[in-house]
């Protein structure tokens, strides 16, 4: 597809190789990067904007690895981050037009991580307005300030989530990585939707602070990649303790496993998974693809999970549908907001949801579209007089996801569900999951996933049993080779 000299979809140790060997340098990387984007991002609109410190991003790094040696994996490797996560100096936007021209004066966390390991910030990328929490009946990868990401595998498919212009920007070869952010589906949702691999964190091994929120019962960031060593570099690179956001305390023992960890994983065979065949109501998404193309891909993966010798038991997932995350996620909401603008200090355009309203009504032909429906019922709420019903919600919220999946892991060591069905169990519960591919659709050759689900703080070894069932199921295909027509006439 490219022929800059970089393969389309580079993994990060292909291009760590080819920078330690001279075969090209970070500037000549974020120049080829660059220029894909250039050349394809009009259609897809999945970049919001490139940082314009990122040729001298490149430039210090080829002259600290020339001076000293690469500082990670990540040396030299461009990265991009979703536009409700602070880069200081660069507006963070959270897709809204109220918050143009709204810049932190310091990096979040984790993209500090990212720069002390020697990583690129290439761009910012689009994202569903205030990450997807803005309305109700708004599309996916919608906003009011980047307009609508459309996905390369299908540009009548739900690109999906929030995170979806950090999904499209990975899927188009654009960056070899990416971080995004989940409540509940935004990283894993439109990781399936555009054949790649997300890692949604346990609730604390990456820290919130920096990060337009949501609800900080279930927020984190978290990796997006083509591979899972991919993922499994970048989330231990931005996992790690911050004073600032207690949830992380123990955040910094497992950083240091994901960090040891080796591309050589132990055998598929010695795992042992719990293989849900069905999916109850509430548990699952099913946007876009039949019922027959979810069987067909999923019988797949699990033959190859089989043949690989892993230990497999099928497993019912007995879960009551809940109603109440989203009263639990509005009532976080304003809160959440209210402190993230505030820690911004004077310069910020805003500094109150109250404030965003308001702007927002007072330029509705250009910022409501849809309208702010989740803003107002978050407005609306009295904290005080709720704040007991609420905790009661959420820790109901919250034990009901545990229960489903404590009795469906039983004591093995991961519950393998078809497409995304476990991911809204485990955003409730704080456990981790991660998505991957698992084929396409026979008829629409649409993107379809599977979701591993594990234990909270057990990343490295759901990592190593994702690796190994990506090994044996090799089945990603770019998007130009399921979708030829939409990139026909591009130059």
């Amino acid at each position: 597809m490219f022929d800059d000299g970089i393969p389309d979809h580079a993994g990060v140790a292909e291009l760590a190789e080819g920078l330690a060997t001279g075969r090209w340098t970070s500037a000549g990387l974020v120049a080829a990067y660059r220029a894909r984007i250039e050349r394809l991002d009009t259609r897809f609109g999945s970049v919001r904007g490139v940082l314009e410190d990122c040729e001298e991003q490149a430039a210090a790094s080829d002259a600290c690895r020339a001076a000293s040696g690469p500082r990670s994996p990540l040396e030299g490797v461009p990265v991009v981050v979703k536009d409700n996560i602070d880069v200081a100096g660069v507006p963070t936007t959270a897709g809204a037009l109220a918050l143009e021209r709204s810049v932190p004066g310091r990096d979040a966390p984790l993209v500090r991580r990212l720069r002390e390991a020697g990583a690129v910030v290439l761009a910012k990328t689009n994202l569903s307005e205030l990450a997807n929490f803005l309305t109700e009946h708004m599309p996916s990868g919608y906003s009011s300030l980047g307009g609508q990401v459309l996905n390369p595998y299908d540009t009548a498919l739900t690109p999906s989530g929030s995170s979806s212009g950090s999904a499209s920007a990975l899927s188009l070869g654009l960056a070899p990585v990416a971080v995004g952010t989940e409540t509940d589906g935004s990283i894993t949702s439109p990781c399936e939707h555009q054949s790649l691999v997300g890692v949604k964190p346990t609730l604390g091994l990456v820290s919130r602070t920096g990060i337009l929120p949501i609800a900080p019962s279930q927020d984190t960031a978290g990796p997006m990649a083509t591979s899972v060593a991919d993922a499994t570099v970048l989330l231990g690179v931005i996992a790690g303790s911050d004073p600032d956001d207690p949830s992380t305390e123990g955040a910094d023992e497992i950083a240091g496993q994901l960090r040891g960890l080796r591309t050589s994983w132990p055998p598929l065979a010695e795992a042992r998974v719990a293989v849900v065949v069905t999916v109850p109501e509430g548990a699952r998404r099913e946007e876009g693809r039949s019922r027959d193309d979810r069987r067909g891909c999923h019988d797949a993966l699990l033959a190859a999970l089989r043949s690989a010798g892993a230990t497999t038991v099928e497993v019912a997932v007995e879960y009551q549908p809940q109603d109440d995350e989203m009263a639990v996620l509005t009532f976080e909401f304003a809160p959440a907001v209210d402190a993230y603008l505030a820690a911004l200090g004077p310069a910020a355009p805003v500094r109150t949801m109250a404030e965003l309203a308001r702007w927002n009504a007072a330029h509705s032909d250009q910022a409501l579209k849809f309208g702010q429906a989740h803003v107002e019922r978050a407005l609306a709420i009295d904290h005080e007089t709720a704040r007991s019903a609420h905790e009661a919600r959420r820790d109901g919220v919250r034990a009901a996801a545990l229960r489903a999946l404590e009795a469906a892991i039983g004591d093995l060591e991961a519950i393998l569900f078809p497409g995304t069905g476990g991911t809204s169990l485990a955003a409730r519960a704080g456990w981790p999951s991660l998505v991957l591919p698992a084929g396409y659709g026979a008829g629409s050759h649409r993107p379809i996933g599977a979701t591993l689900v594990s234990r909270p703080w057990t990343e490295p070894r759901l990592l190593a049993i994702a690796a190994g069932l990506e090994l044996a199921h090799p089945v990603r295909r770019p998007p130009w080779a399921i979708n030829p027509a939409a990139f026909r006439g591009l130059s």
